[in-house]
């Protein structure tokens, strides 16, 4: 890493594979990546390693045709050779076009067919086979590059179709090859690549319908990397553990910050007893998830303190609302609380300062009786989390900064790259997602197009190197969200710190309009009532209706417990999801979360609700990053939605 941090963006290399090379050369023998082998276990790969692994993917994908200014299709969920392809990619000057291993088949129709793709990596069996069945829509796609190996049968017929189909190691084996032949190709091609070069064109959800490809340069992602040293103090080989999707651009630009300051990346996934095991396995000091990870984590401790029960219970509980009451007034002490409108921060350090000194022995015995066991839970080294990808409820927020643990929000979108602020380890001031990065501004407007102060509620405006190039193929799309002098208007509603710091309160696509003409934001009531113990997912919906209602899918763990206390027969769970006390407590619940008292309005409350048994699931009513895909819910729950209405 460059040691003038004054000057950390003229000095940046000009694309990605050039950084990385940077990297090895600085600390070749630092732990790259961990990943687990057929037993489970973790196996390391230095910088060195990971490196030549790029060259020799780089030099096959040369073997077998690929060009500079080719786009390649990478249809694989996260694994360690996932990043190599990447890399390996980037390096010859290509670009990726990466995909889920979720994905519906005529989703990579589109995908696949409107970039044209001539190569493309696959992960496995499912994934080929996939492809396969729809190959004639593919003409131009003539290879397949697969992570795992496949039948015989499946290669025979791919062959029938046109399809070549390579194992990964054979690809590496030719690129070793090559480089024998010629030890100079790959380094002479990353040479010419350019700041502007295409890196990846990455196709959105399609919330709102078909799907967009964001054209990303290796200049958008590399411009995020000098704000980080500011956001988490990382050490040259610290340990990241990765569960997020990296076809997503969130976890993908995290893992190239991991290799920007030389740390490295433990691949897991986001299931509990995964999560879990790998935490005590690999001793991870940071971690990056999206919200609901989050909160699972935080529900799984109080799963297990409820079990434990008794005083253990008790002390737990009291521990925990006494550290919240200890972080509100460090804060304020601190001078941690956001400033809309103009706080006296001497005032806030002087109300704050004896309360915050009486209460830190108390957090000093919490954190040795208590809260060291939950650190111990996550391997005991775990430093932070950077939470993204979605708002973070307040409740997971403040509980785990009242046990101690340090969770940074951030913030940005597909089409930047995506981060454009992130709390900074020494200012995370929660309620905001930080301040803005280095280089990146924001400005608040509303619909008349003038620009807010601070404390005002707007239409979120971003411009800084992180800012797409574009929609692939789509000019009006294109122009219709940035204009000509590079302000990107990114469809959220939020208002500006006096310390230039983000807080996001909605979604302006998501806006919902009763019919008195109230604007209504959904979001924010839909985080407020996932703070009950009984509700996990739920979408607000009434657009051009008299009221506000939802559909709710509750926590089944906690209907089932508490059918069983209050003796209410269980005989079919969707049976048990209709019963009148079933529904009341659901009913108080929202009742108690959205209203006067939490500061809702009159039309923001709840009205109806229809409880639904069925989850909301990634790929079918959920994005890959968590998101509600509101147009596919509403038609999969068409008749409900209708039935909330009647009367």
């Amino acid at each position: 890493m460059k040691k003038n941090s004054g000057n950390l963006f003229d000095e940046m290399e000009a694309t990605l594979p050039l950084m990385l090379r940077t990297r090895v050369l600085e600390q070749p023998s630092v732990i790259a990546q961990y990943a687990k082998d057929s037993t489970g276990r973790f196996i390391a790969r230095t910088y060195q390693q990971f490196y030549d692994e790029i060259r020799d993917t780089a030099a096959g994908l040369l073997d077998l045709g690929a060009l500079r200014g080719d786009l390649l299709g990478l249809i694989s969920d996260n694994r360690q050779e996932w990043m190599v392809s990447d890399f390996g990619i980037l390096s010859i000057g290509a670009a990726d076009v990466p995909r889920g291993g979720d994905s519906m088949p005529q989703e990579l129709v589109y995908i696949l067919g409107s970039t044209e793709c001539k190569i493309s990596f696959v992960e496995n069996q499912k994934q080929t086979e996939k492809v396969l069945s729809i190959k004639k829509e593919l003409p131009f796609l003539s290879t397949l590059i697969t992570y795992d190996p496949v039948d015989d049968a499946t290669i025979a017929a791919a062959r029938e179709q046109g399809l070549t189909i390579y194992y990964y190691p054979e690809v590496i084996a030719r690129g070793k090859k090559r480089r024998a032949m010629n030890p100079l190709e790959v380094e002479e091609e990353m040479d010419k690549g350019k700041r502007d070069d295409i890196s990846t064109i990455i196709f959105t959800s399609g919330t709102t319908g078909e799907p967009k490809g964001v054209m990303l340069t290796h200049g958008t992602f590399l411009h995020q990397l000098p704000s980080f040293p500011a956001v988490l103090e990382v050490k040259p080989g610290d340990i990241w553990l990765s569960v997020l999707p990296v076809w997503h651009v969130f976890e993908r630009a995290i893992e190239y910050v991991i290799f920007y300051m030389r740390s490295g990346i433990a691949y897991s996934k986001p299931i509990a007893s995964i999560l879990m095991g790998d935490f005590q396995a690999i001793r991870p000091q940071w971690m990056v998830s999206v919200p609901r990870v989050w909160e699972a984590i935080m529900d799984g401790i109080y799963r297990t303190v409820k079990q434990q029960g008794g005083l253990r219970k008790t002390l737990f509980d009291f521990f925990v609302s006494f550290g919240l009451m200890y972080t509100y007034f460090k804060d304020l002490t601190f001078r941690l609380l956001p400033n809309y409108h103009g706080r006296i921060r001497v005032l806030d350090s002087v109300i704050g300062f004896f309360p915050w000194l009486l209460l830190l022995p108390g957090r000093a015995i919490a954190a040795a009786l208590v809260f060291k066991g939950i650190k111990a839970r996550l391997g005991g080294r775990f430093m932070a989390g950077i939470s993204g990808g979605g708002t973070l409820p307040p409740k997971a927020d403040h509980f785990f900064n009242a046990v101690g643990i340090r969770l940074q929000e951030g913030y940005g979108l597909t089409e930047t790259s995506p981060i454009v602020a992130v709390r900074q380890s020494r200012k995370a001031r929660r309620g905001t997602v930080g301040q803005m990065f280095l280089k990146t501004e924001a400005r608040i407007m509303d619909g008349k197009g003038k620009i807010l102060p601070p404390g005002h509620n707007g239409v979120v405006y971003i411009r800084g190197g992180q800012v797409m190039k574009g929609y692939y193929k789509k000019p009006e799309a294109t122009a219709a969200v940035l204009s000509g002098d590079g302000w990107l208007n990114t469809g959220d509603i939020g208002m500006l710190t006096r310390d230039n710091e983000l807080r996001l309160t909605g979604r302006a696509k998501d806006t919902i309009v009763l019919r008195g003409g109230e604007n209504v934001e959904p979001v924010p009531i839909e985080n407020k009532l996932k703070e009950s113990d009984f509700i996990s997912q739920c979408m607000v919906v009434g657009q051009d209706q008299k009221y506000l209602a939802a559909l709710i899918i509750p926590v089944q763990e906690s209907v089932m417990a508490f059918a069983e206390e209050n003796n209410i027969p269980i005989v079919d769970y969707d049976l048990l999801l209709q019963q009148p006390e079933i529904n009341e407590i659901i009913s108080t619940e929202v009742a108690d979360l959205v209203g006067p008292k939490t500061g809702f309005k009159p039309f923001e409350r709840i009205y109806k609700f229809r409880l639904l048994s069925a989850p909301f699931k990634p790929g079918e009513e959920l994005s890959g990053k968590q998101e509600l895909l509101r147009h596919k819910i509403a038609a999969r729950c068409h008749r409900e939605i209708q039935g909330l209405f009647r009367g």
